[in-house]
């Protein structure tokens, strides 16, 4: 059976509709002057998913500490979820795999698009614990693609900087900039080390790459500290960033392709948006319009419970962009497809 084309045309729609920077984060604001990051990966992974996607598990989750009260992120889970849901009805299996603080928030995500809760795949944060889930988790022998939405990632150290045969002078750059403390240390944007709420998921990324080399990884980011950020180099990535924290965060773990976006979420809808097309079943997506996402927003917010990741707020808002900013790409993706 023959495989669909690509659809160009409707692949620079969906980069575009994500390479905003409302937030102000920099990755994306930066492009005004500086080359685009990570150019085609979205096409690429539309293309590799819409031709042999079987079988995913997407990671997602980002607990917030210091979050009023504390909880996941309003990033990450709800695109996840979407992401989810449209594989499936593209005629994908797939998991959502998260960890203990993030547990009840993707799982509400989940139901929210009509997801049963036994795709909820969670990880114990506890190392020795988390080491034992990973081991034992059972490698699907139909998995095709690993996607990460919003989920932190380590940090560089000298051996990753190695790894990247990156010159001893900037690797001494590295060095100064970086007290030995934050290496190889999840972060979020303030600098703030979070590993006591965060399992090491990014060591399942890492066992797909070593022990099945025919399994595609997708990293969707939108601050450099998301796991498949370490696509980019350390140095463009510390100086796209804006604050003290810039050289602290930016993650050491790559995937096959990364797709940066303004807010992540953006890039998990846009990814969803290509695959629907590219797989004919477009429908699907057709009762997620502006007001079902609102209500779905205000429930995750509500039952997560979830909170705004730059404000800390437990409100219906995302990476401090009030809700009609926010959902305005996905407008305009659904408009792309005729579903408005």
């Amino acid at each position: 059976m023959s495989t669909p084309a690509l659809d160009h045309s409707l692949a620079a729609t969906l980069e575009r509709l994500i390479r905003r920077d409302p937030a102000r984060r920099g990755l994306i604001g930066s492009e005004t002057d500086r080359e685009p990051l990570c150019a085609s990966h979205l096409s690429a992974a539309i293309d590799h998913l819409v031709r042999g996607g079987q079988s995913a598990w997407i990671l997602t989750g980002f607990y917030i500490p210091a979050g009023q009260p504390p909880a996941a992120e309003t990033d990450g889970p709800p695109g996840a979820a979407l992401l989810a849901a449209t594989l499936r009805a593209c005629g994908m299996d797939v998991r959502l795999v998260t960890d203990e603080p993030c547990r009840t928030a993707v799982t509400v995500a989940a139901e929210l698009y009509g997801l049963p809760s036994a795709v909820v795949e969670c990880c114990p944060v506890l190392p020795a614990e988390a080491d034992g889930w990973l081991q034992n988790l059972a490698i699907d022998p139909s998995l095709s693609h690993v996607i990460c939405v919003e989920r932190v990632g380590p940090s560089h150290t000298p051996a990753s900087w190695g790894a990247l045969r990156v010159a001893v002078s900037a690797a001494g750059r590295f060095a100064n900039a970086v007290p030995d403390e934050h290496w190889d240390r999840c972060h979020n944007m303030r600098g703030e080390i979070i590993e006591g709420w965060t399992a090491p998921l990014h060591r399942l990324v890492e066992r797909i790459a070593g022990e099945r080399p025919g399994v595609k990884t997708i990293g969707i980011g939108d601050g450099g500290n998301e796991l498949g950020l370490g696509a980019v180099p350390w140095r463009e990535l510390r100086d796209r960033l804006s604050g003290p924290a810039a050289p602290l965060v930016p993650c050491r773990i790559a995937t096959d392709w990364t797709i940066l976006a303004g807010v992540s979420n953006w890039g998990a809808m846009a990814l969803a948006a290509g695959i629907a097309h590219g797989r004919g079943c477009t429908e699907a997506l057709r009762p997620w319009n502006r007001d079902a996402e609102e209500q779905r927003l205000r429930q995750l917010v509500a039952r997560g419970p979830a909170v705004d990741g730059v404000t800390r707020l437990r409100e219906p808002t995302v990476d401090g962009l009030p809700f009609l900013t926010y959902i305005q790409p996905w407008e305009g993706m659904r408009q792309r497809l005729g579903l408005e």
